[in-house]
């Protein structure tokens, strides 16, 4: 068998509950599924997926924010209950 190494990282406990559990329904420990992962990142020499940026961040969206947010404070908005805006869309 081949030396062992540990590698310790923090994560949030809500996502190794969520971890934890989808290995024990694939059939793999975590510790497994980990090493998984390693071989093949040195197999491929890359990260196995696509890493991308969260859009709700994007240069657009917070234009569009700051845009509706001056909106707001400048009192330049209409207010519709549910009832209405469900009215309008069936008229």
């Amino acid at each position: 068998m081949a030396q062992q190494a540990t590698i310790s990282a923090r994560i949030d406990v809500a996502d190794k509950v969520q971890l934890d559990h989808f290995c024990e329904e694939i059939g793999l420990s975590t510790s497994a599924l980990i090493n998984v992962f390693v071989k093949k990142i040195i197999r491929e020499h890359r990260i196995p997926f696509t890493i991308d940026a969260d859009p709700f961040y994007s240069e657009s969206n917070m234009a569009f924010l700051k845009e509706s947010i001056e909106q707001l404070k400048n009192g330049h908005t209409v207010t519709k209950t549910l009832e209405e805006l469900e009215a309008m869309e069936n008229a």
